[in-house]
């Protein structure tokens, strides 16, 4: 049984909000998400930014500070480029560097707080755009699989975080032995 000191927080004082069990399906797979957003700040939190870029591995650019940038490179890309059809900058990522979202993580607090709030930035427009959104079937242009629906970006977004959220649980686990439900 894992003791409570070694969780990140004790199950009565986690911040997530709970995902409705019932309701419409745009409610449903927000809310999921959300939970998901949230996780990967939770497993974040309390650490300094040496901490944050530490890498889990010598041959991996895979860090707690890669992850949030990269989180915020899949947001734009997915919400603000290929839903809403604006036209962006990659806030990492290069023609030759493309992983630089990992790779250039630096444990600065500038870098930190740069990468926190370029990230809630993304959300702040993907949470928005879905709220404006009329339905599920708005659609969007993805340039490798072509048309894309809403639903689909919300159910890929889940995946995305949930499989990134699962490297967090061991990048944390190997930083400061803390665990999360």
């Amino acid at each position: 049984m894992q003791k409570f000191a070694d969780l990140f927080v004790p199950p009565e004082n986690d911040p997530r909000f709970d995902v409705p069990t019932q309701g419409d399906e745009k409610a449903m797979l927000s809310g999921f998400l959300r939970w998901q957003r949230e996780t990967l700040k939770l497993k974040c939190s309390g650490l300094g930014p040496d901490a944050l870029a530490q890498r889990s591995v010598a041959f991996s650019g895979l860090s707690l500070l890669g992850l949030v940038r990269h989180a915020a490179e899949v947001e734009r890309k997915w919400f603000r480029e290929w839903m809403a059809g604006q036209e962006t900058v990659a806030h990492y990522g290069t023609d030759d560097n493309p992983d630089s979202a990992f790779d250039d993580a630096a444990p600065t607090p500038d870098a930190v707080t740069d990468a926190w709030r370029i990230w809630q930035d993304e959300v702040d427009f993907a949470e928005r755009f879905v709220a404006e959104a009329a339905n599920l079937d708005v659609t969007g242009a993805d340039p490798w699989r072509g048309p894309v629906t809403l639903r689909w970006v919300l159910i890929h977004m889940v995946e995305e975080y949930g499989r990134h959220n699962g490297h967090a649980d061991f990048l944390r686990q190997g930083i400061d032995g803390a665990v999360g439900q």
